[in-house]
């Protein structure tokens, strides 16, 4: 059994042939497709966050809203660039849309991605300290933010508050019991994997990865894992660790699905990326008994508990819909992931 999520990049476009004009169909197309995600029976709904570009980007109304109008799924992030991030107010925020789920909030968090604009994270307020990368700042910040969230009081009470204090140090409020054993950690190296278990952090790995032994992408993401989990159990923590790992995979059931990327004969991808040689994962689409095999043969998916689909959120709900229960009723079967 494999717990399956889609993943959105929320983009928008004006242009006619998207389904999603404005910052506001993607919200709201957000979401409706969580609402039929978890009707279909899938079991979470990630978003990613972007700055300064035509895509979501704070997750907070987002998850909650999304937590106000489902039961079941589970909401996360895939992730939250960490560099842009207080992360007092962010346990606030993260605290608030965890209640109103029910305690249903998976968030990735991380360093983050390349971003539109250049030290984004400086118009934020942010910058590093003497000495540190910007690398260093987002793991500084995902730190504290691990702190804060167990709950602990750590603030000097006012003598004389406006209302009534309990005993102690204080905490920020609301506190959201168990969301610190629900934060991942976006890795895109061999090394950052094994902080994140040292850390006590779920692992989040996407289709992106440095590439670190000119292996295919599935062969390098999948020793990734097996080095996170021997970091995990060597570290000693109590509860078993989730991993999990993204892919766009198309089930080809009809002229449609063809018609969009019944053409795609995807490989992996070499590129460089804030100055790192990295490899791409290919896409996955193909008709549903031939995918079935591709997909039989992807280490990293076999080493993963958590597969969370790409969905090309442009193309509109119906359609995205119709892209995840092709996957759970052609392909999940067949691979023992339902």
């Amino acid at each position: 059994m494999k717990k399956l999520g889609f993943l959105s990049f929320g983009h928008w476009s004006a242009s006619t042939q998207s389904a999603t004009r404005s910052a506001s169909d993607v919200l709201l197309q957000s979401i409706d497709l969580a609402v039929a995600a978890e009707e279909l029976g899938l079991d979470g709904a990630y978003y990613r966050v972007h700055h300064f570009a035509q895509q979501l980007a704070s997750p907070f109304p987002l998850l909650a809203a999304v937590g106000a109008r489902t039961r079941r799924i589970e909401i996360g992030t895939g992730v939250i660039d960490m560099r842009y991030e207080n992360p007092f107010y962010m346990t606030e925020d993260a605290g608030a849309a965890d209640l109103i789920s029910g305690g249903r909030l998976q968030l990735g968090i991380s360093r983050g991605s390349p971003e539109q604009v250049i030290e984004g994270w400086r118009h934020f307020g942010y910058a590093p300290g003497e000495g540190e990368t910007d690398a260093d700042m987002g793991r500084r910040h995902g730190e504290v933010f691990l702190h804060l969230l167990e709950g602990k009081g750590f603030a000097k009470p006012n003598p004389r508050p406006m209302f009534p204090n309990p005993p102690g140090l204080l905490r920020l409020e609301p506190h959201a019991p168990g969301l610190r054993e629900r934060i991942w950690w976006g890795s895109a190296s061999d090394a950052t994997a094994v902080w994140a278990a040292q850390m006590g952090m779920n692992l989040q790995s996407s289709t992106l990865k440095a590439d670190e032994s000119g292996e295919p992408f599935h062969v390098q993401q999948a020793r990734q894992i097996r080095a996170y989990k021997e970091a995990w159990k060597a570290a000693g923590h109590p509860r078993e660790p989730r991993v999990s790992v993204s892919r766009s995979i198309f089930a080809l059931v009809n002229d449609t699905d063809r018609m969009y990327f019944g053409r795609d004969e995807s490989q992996d991808q070499i590129g460089v990326i804030d100055n790192m040689r990295a490899v791409f994962g290919r896409s996955y689409a193909d008709e549903p008994d031939r995918l079935i095999e591709q997909l039989r043969a992807d280490e990293a998916i076999a080493e993963a508990d958590t597969l969370l689909l790409t969905v090309p959120n442009q193309l509109g709900v119906d359609y995205n819909a119709h892209v995840i229960e092709s996957i759970l009723t052609h392909v999940a079967p067949a691979l023992g992931w339902r």
